[in-house]
């Protein structure tokens, strides 16, 4: 594996489909080649993942497909593949080996379905097709010998808006999906994954060459500052450069400009919730319709920037590249749309390098100097309030900022409960449905508490200082 650029070797597995998949279409290759990726990855007749190397290869060719943009019928940017998604054990109540078949039977008693039963030593047994997942029988057991047994997946789905078919895999409910993603980190077999654009982005950048009408922007989550931990930040930015792209802007100086325009919007509505993340805005839209109203009618930086390099550059085109999947969603909205051409994750421009049998480490380093501290924060949860805080002082805005940053999916639907009920003891909602932020996100190519140490760090290095400064070069 060489330099260790991922969190996890099915991380590493996605980018190696990814890789090879970029490769083919630089070349022109792809159609030519789809079948022979799988047998690429896996040579030879030893399995390294699964139960054979042919089902090993069944699955690489699925992960081929979602790298090449997914199954069009599906609206979700996550996708799941069936056959890989079938190692977990089934989930729901189940009776441990703790039951000690007591003279009680009170999760016999409180079972209103007739799901329990006994065998010859008394030991308790739940019948599945009976069982509703009530969960009473837990509830009573005095040994704490039922269990609750979810998948990975479940569990890191905080919307539930994940279940298990009939054939033991797991199944997406797009009306309660967010898209944040969480499921695609955590599942361990890389069941659940999201479909990928690399191949627009490469279309894009390819059609720039040959036609100089058009540039092609690279705009880059400032979360870009906690990844690429082998090379310097500098380097990244001239590796982009060399991919193709025209410029690389920081997506952090839309956050600025959003920080500016959402503080006066927040004084003059008096109460709002930020819509700079979409799978936040989009679990308002599925799970707190009420609450639409409140959400700040600002686009989010991608968005709003974006708009801004196309009303400058009319041959201009926009590729975004951060940490979230959810914003492959949010590119496909109609208010998004027009300014955004493609998104892609840090996995996926990590695999776009490699394509080109790229090191970064051997380039020189160029800067980003767009955006202000504050536009850059944006990248960790507390980052927006730090900033609409900024934004109200710069204005001379005399407004009390009573803020309540959620860290994660679980955090928005307290505060969002709160505020249904009217017992919500603030004015303004920053929502991030990833833990920890945008440094949270699922298309990260890692994770932990020190990425928000290198994205403050990345905020101090910042040239403009206030968020005035900043967005005033646009004017």
């Amino acid at each position: 594996m060489g330099i260790r650029k991922f969190d996890t070797k099915v991380q590493h597995l996605k980018y190696k489909v990814l890789r090879e998949v970029a490769r083919h279409a630089w070349n022109d290759t792809l159609l030519d080649n789809v079948m022979n990726i799988p047998e690429m990855i896996v040579p030879g007749k030893t399995p390294t993942m699964r139960c054979c190397v042919y089902k090993e290869r069944a699955i690489l060719g699925k992960r081929v497909k979602i790298a090449m943009g997914g199954n069009k019928e599906n609206p979700n940017v996550i996708e799941v593949i069936d056959i890989a998604c079938d190692e977990c054990p089934a989930a729901g109540y189940e009776v441990t080996t703790s039951c000690r078949g007591c003279l009680a039977h009170r999760c016999e008693d409180v079972c209103k379905r007739g799901a329990i039963s006994f065998d010859h030593n008394h030991v308790a047994h739940i019948d599945k097709s009976k069982c509703v997942e009530c969960g009473l029988c837990a509830k009573v057991c005095p040994y704490a010998a039922i269990i609750n047994r979810k998948r990975p997946c479940q569990i890191a789905c905080k919307v539930k808006a994940i279940s298990i078919k009939d054939n033991n895999a797991a199944a997406i409910d797009n009306n309660k999906c967010i898209q944040c993603g969480a499921c695609v980190y955590q599942c361990p077999f890389g069941a659940i994954t999201d479909k990928s654009y690399i191949l627009d982005v490469i279309d894009i950048i390819k059609k720039s060459e040959n036609n100089q009408k058009y540039r092609v922007y690279a705009m880059v989550a400032p979360s870009i500052s906690s990844q690429f931990v082998y090379a310097k930040l500098g380097q990244v930015i001239t590796g982009l450069k060399e991919l193709g792209f025209y410029t690389v802007i920081e997506a952090a100086l839309g956050a600025d400009m959003v920080a500016q325009a959402e503080s006066k919007e927040l004084a003059e509505k008096g109460f709002l919730t930020s819509s700079c993340c979409p799978a936040f805005v989009q679990y308002i839209d599925s799970a707190f319709p009420d609450m639409k109203p409140f959400v700040s009618h600002n686009l989010s930086p991608m968005a709003m920037l974006a708009k801004y390099i196309k009303s400058t550059d009319k041959n201009a085109k926009v590729v975004f590249i951060g940490p979230c999947t959810a914003k492959k969603a949010e590119a496909k909205l109609e208010s998004v749309k027009p300014y955004i051409d493609a998104v892609m994750t840090f996995e996926e421009l990590q695999a776009l390098f490699d394509s080109k049998d790229m090191d970064i480490t051997t380039l020189s380093e160029d800067v980003l100097e767009n955006a202000s501290y504050y536009g850059r924060i944006f990248a960790r949860s507390g980052g927006l309030t730090d900033a609409v805080k900024q934004g109200l002082e710069e204005q001379n805005i005399d407004f009390e900022l009573k803020a309540v940053s959620c860290d994660g999916i679980e955090e928005c639907r307290v505060a969002l409960l709160k505020k249904s009920k009217n017992v919500l003891d603030a004015n303004f909602i920053e929502g991030m449905a990833c833990v920890g932020g945008c440094i949270g996100g699922a298309g990260c190519l890692t994770h932990g508490e020190k990425n928000k140490a290198e994205v403050d760090k990345y905020g101090r290095e910042a040239l403009e200082k206030t968020i005035s400064n900043a967005v005033a070069v646009l004017k």
